[in-house]
């Protein structure tokens, strides 16, 4: 399926802003039920599709570049990193690689690099500026969070927050708030990795493999009670669906994945994936007071090796992949289409009400950074920790040219504030 769009219109095939150059999405759908997390050096006969997204804008003094800023790839670069681990101190011990021994220093040293133009290096006084006033809010799991901790350390250069977590909340661990006084800005996080209601169903606890109970058409009110009040909302989940898990709907049991129980269908981690973000979606749409802008950032690859991630499996590559060693297949490609499937009904929907999705496209280039996860680097040697992390990201690392695109195109939508009176509400 081909599919045609203007600058940040997410896959509804509606001209909604101003007149710019096109580009090309194709997007192949396939159905593999895969357990999680398998590795990814297996073989795969499909084809691979061409992963291009919603196009940007190159913002310069003289000219506007069209440019797709997600086609691309990683090119080596001698240049510093933008921070380290004793000028930031946001970094947690569980991504801070350097702290805890990590040898090898080469993937510090990769730059993405667009087939079309150049994405900038992040700019923390033009990012403050730009959202002086606004309020940003990263909502999912601990791989949101991975990108939020990415951004308070690429702003410390410039401004130190206030950490007012515990204004707004008893759980200051998942419930993080930071206020930067001087641009009275709003950097937050709201912990909610299924977007839904979820309750333990393991009569032994919780623990990182017990089942859990999704109530899949109830939103999640840790979030939805709060994000009306953000000009700017970026949502992202993805490893916590390939848990054992049992699905609600309407109050009843309708299935489960894994959960390895006689009488009760398994439907699948796609299942509950595509059911949540649905769910997720639509309360956005739904919320009354919302004028905000709305990120997904698409599903971000594990990449384990020589087993799944309880039973050895590690993450040990120090350079990238090329597109010729890695492509993007099964399980990931499944996960993808199903954000974007979602994606485009929501942009439907949102177009009624003038709000906005944007896609923020970085499964295949973060699919080809098999060497950005802290592996064993990624906590302290005197605790007792057997579990490799090939989920997250080190910082500093690849992580942070999410911001980098972030900053890329909020410039953009900025722009498109001239043109588009519905833009306003943000910029």
């Amino acid at each position: 399926m081909t599919m045609k769009f203007r600058v940040y219109e997410v896959l509804n095939g509606k001209n909604t802003t101003r007149a710019t150059a096109k580009s090309i999405f194709l997007i192949p759908f396939t159905l593999l039920i895969i357990m999680i997390p398998l590795t990814l050096m297996r073989n795969s006969h499909e084809s691979t599709p061409e992963i291009s997204s919603v196009s940007a804008t190159s913002l310069n003094n003289t000219e506007l570049k069209q440019c797709n800023i997600f086609s691309g790839r990683w090119m080596h670069t001698h240049g510093e990193t933008y921070y380290s681990n004793d000028t930031c101190h946001w970094i947690i011990d569980q991504q801070n690689c350097m702290k805890f021994g990590r040898p090898d220093r080469e993937y510090l040293h990769w730059r993405w690099k667009p087939d079309e133009c150049e994405v900038p290096l992040f700019n923390a006084t033009q990012f403050l500026n730009l959202l002086r006033g606004k309020k940003l809010v990263f909502v999912g799991d601990s791989v949101g969070r991975n990108q939020m901790q990415s951004l308070l350390c690429l702003l410390s250069h410039v401004s130190e927050p206030e950490d007012v977590s515990h204004k707004y909340s008893s759980n200051v661990i998942y419930f993080k708030r930071y206020f930067y006084h001087e641009y009275n800005f709003t950097l937050a996080n709201l912990w909610s990795p299924y977007f839904v209601r979820s309750t333990d169903a393991d009569p032994k606890g919780h623990s990182y493999n017990s089942i859990m109970k999704l109530f899949l058409d109830e939103a999640d009110e840790a979030w939805t009670s709060q994000v009306e009040n953000f000009d700017i909302v970026i949502i992202s989940s993805g490893q916590w669906f390939f848990r054992p898990i049992l699905f609600y709907e309407e109050g009843q049991l309708v299935g489960c994945n894994k959960c390895g129980m006689e009488n009760v269908t398994d439907l699948t981690h796609l299942y509950g994936y595509r059911k949540a973000f649905r769910t997720a979606f639509r309360a956005i749409n739904n919320l009354e007071r919302y004028k905000g802008l709305t990120f997904l950032r698409t599903f971000s690859p594990a990449h384990f090796e020589g087993g799944d991630w309880n039973k050895g499996g590690k993450c040990i590559r120090t350079r990238p992949f090329t597109k010729q060693e890695m492509q993007l297949d099964g399980y990931i490609l499944d996960m993808y289409n199903t954000q974007m499937e979602e994606l485009r009904d929501a942009q439907i929907e949102a177009t009624k009400r003038g709000l906005e999705f944007l896609m923020m496209n970085t499964t295949e280039i973060m699919l080809l950074r098999p060497d950005g996860h802290p592996n064993n680097y990624g906590h302290s040697k005197d605790k007792n920790v057997t579990l490799n992390d090939c989920v997250h990201w080190c910082l500093p690392g690849p992580v942070d040219t999410w911001n980098e695109f972030l900053l890329y195109m909020l410039l953009d939508v900025e722009n498109e504030a001239h043109y588009s009176s519905k833009l306003e509400r943000v910029f």
